[in-house]
């Protein structure tokens, strides 16, 4: 009798413990910032939503995961490409049988010619502009489509990759839903959307009809956690699986001494430029802009936030991309020569500067620092702190005279030169992309790299660009931020991580937990 009875409770016991043995299969991610943005991949230009959307969409093509140049683009909703010899007719060939989520059918043509057409309408994408040298867009058949363009693009396959305006959106989800579609978004990738708490968290859940497989993660927590503390403590506790790091050394020191936590420091690297207001005063005098230029000690800002996840800043487009002039004019920190500089522009008392600027707190410290540096100078920073998503709007509305903005792009000077310092980039103009600056110095050089065949002339033409916009001071590039993630190591990504060009760690179908 007593014999079954043990036997009873050792038998009750074990299938008590057997859910305790069960794979794991929920991944807690932790966010430093307060809420979600736009959940549309068309519009999303926030860290934290750019991360998240990768998570959902596909695009015509991708980068391998884990990698993050352009010799690494591989098929992705197409699974076949070639364009005709000057590169201004280009034909895909879609997979047969993908299924967008929440059963809105099969992806096709008609989906991508949508999908593309949608990201070049200002009315519906943040992007449009990189889509204005696209001729047409059309479905030859069911799994053909053709995009003609007006000339060659330099890069133009990460137009058509999963970042920004290249993520598909499926066309019957989208027009059905209108502004909900920002809520709810549909796409094709390994994980669907299932529910937003607004300033607590996404639920993603696994595509179980995913054309490379049903994931084997089967819900993602996407936890917006503002604080670097608390987030650090829920990843300590085990609450959290992987987080987004505090961007600074200490941070990564501290983090990587953790048990069975691995941090890393992953491209692109993101660069902080102020963006200078050329129209507005003070900074319409090129003399106060050129005090500022030489008020910043990059190399100390490199110190501040540490050698190891962080670099200086080589020239108004980030260093590694196709075209950067690594060895651009920047303007040396020379303190003196600043202060002369506003005492010949009528301020020998010092100048007073606006700036609106996120809470995000890598960004903040940043900002900090600055300020702190130009004091040294007698330029007073006013610094006007708001939450991440209201900072992304007031400075699209033309309300900060100097904007910090960190960025990464694919990786070829075109895009950033484009996006920042075209004037048809002017924020506040029917093409508005990110020129911050108001510049127009450099729109002949720049344009005509954009159709330039003979790739060494590109490159000149992009250097004498680089150089115009160093000299008119549209903007004063500082430093380039790595990105930090930790994740616990019993979290096995399915890959080997260098980068992401949507600044996250991709979650993919072979994304798992090891018991």
């Amino acid at each position: 009798m007593t014999k079954g009875l043990t036997l009873t409770a050792v038998l009750a016991l074990a299938m008590t413990a057997t859910p305790a043995l069960a794979q794991k299969t929920t991944l807690n991610i932790g966010m430093g910032s307060a809420d979600a943005g736009k959940l549309d991949p068309h519009i999303a230009s926030a860290t934290p939503d750019k991360g998240l959307l990768q998570y959902m969409f596909n695009g015509l093509v991708r980068i391998k995961p884990g990698q993050v140049s352009p010799d690494f683009i591989e098929p992705d909703l197409a699974e076949s490409w070639e364009s005709n010899k000057a590169a201004t007719e280009w034909t895909f060939k879609l997979r047969h049988g993908v299924q967008c989520q929440h059963d809105y059918g099969e992806f096709t043509s008609a989906d991508a010619v949508y999908s593309l057409k949608r990201a070049s309408n200002k009315a519906t994408s943040s992007y449009s502009n990189d889509y204005s040298g696209v001729k047409d867009i059309e479905a030859l058949d069911k799994y053909t489509v053709k995009i003609t363009l007006k000339n060659p693009i330099a890069g133009f396959l990460g137009y058509v990759a999963n970042v920004n305006g290249g993520n598909m959106v499926c066309k019957k989800a989208a027009e059905e839903m209108g502004d909900g579609f920002a809520k709810k978004p549909v796409g094709t990738g390994p994980f669907e959307f299932a529910e937003y708490r607004p300033q607590q968290y996404v639920k993603l859940v696994a595509n179980k009809k995913y054309f490379r497989g049903e994931p084997q993660i089967k819900e993602i927590m996407y936890r917006y956690i503002p604080a670097d503390s608390s987030r650090d403590l829920a990843f300590q506790s085990g609450e959290l699986d992987m987080i987004y790091g505090k961007q600074d050394q200490t941070w990564y020191d501290r983090t990587a001494k953790l048990p069975d936590t691995k941090v890393v420091a992953m491209e692109p690297a993101e660069m902080s430029t102020l963006f200078l207001n050329i129209t507005q005063k003070p900074l319409d005098d090129i003399r106060v802009r050129e005090a500022i230029a030489y008020g910043v000690d990059r190399k100390g800002i490199v110190a501040f936030k540490g050698a190891g996840s962080s670099r200086e800043a080589v020239s108004v487009v980030p260093s590694g991309y196709l075209g950067t002039d690594e060895y651009a004019p920047l303007f040396p920190y020379d303190p003196a020569k600043a202060k002369e500089l506003l005492k010949e522009a009528g301020y020998p008392n010092g100048v007073t500067v606006k700036t609106i600027h996120t809470t995000l707190t890598g960004m903040q410290t940043f900002i900090e620092a600055i300020q702190a540096q130009l004091k040294k100078v007698g330029i007073n920073l006013d610094i006007e702190l708001v939450e991440h998503a209201t900072y992304h709007a007031q400075i699209r509305k033309d309300l900060s005279p100097l904007v910090h903005y960190q960025a990464g792009r694919f990786p070829v000077a075109d895009v950033y030169l484009t996006q920042f310092y075209d004037s048809a980039s002017t924020i506040g103009t029917p093409t508005a992309v990110t020129n911050f600056s108001h510049c127009n110095v450099a729109d002949k050089e720049i344009r005509a790299a954009r159709v330039e065949t003979d790739p060494v002339k590109q490159k000149e033409l992009w250097k004498t660009a680089q150089e115009k916009i160093i000299k008119a001071v549209c903007g004063v590039p500082v430093y380039e931020q790595l990105q930090l993630w930790a994740w616990h190591t019993n979290l096995d990504l399915g890959y080997d991580l260098k980068g992401s060009l949507n600044l996250s760690p991709p979650i993919t179908e072979k994304t798992h937990f090891v018991k």
